[in-house]
């Protein structure tokens, strides 16, 4: 695949996850470790979209989310 494409592809599944990841924390049903196991998924897709597109702030960004989903298993797991 072209840059692109993975590109495309990383930019709307980490949306997507990054979406339901918020609403299943707004909602406090208890899902919090699917919300966390979401926030770091979408946070490693948008990783690999920064790396590719050379975006180093956004990729600062990405690895400050996904601590935050690691920190959110030690609290809630």
């Amino acid at each position: 695949m072209q840059s692109r494409t993975w590109t495309t592809v990383f930019e709307w599944l980490g949306s997507a996850l990054g979406i339901l990841y918020a609403l299943l924390i707004a909602s406090n049903t208890g899902n919090e470790i699917l919300a966390f196991s979401l926030l770091l998924t979408s946070a490693t897709l948008f990783s690999g979209w920064a790396i590719i597109d050379k975006r180093w702030a956004f990729l600062a960004l990405q690895l400050f989310y996904a601590g935050s989903a690691i920190i959110g298993f030690i609290r809630w797991g």
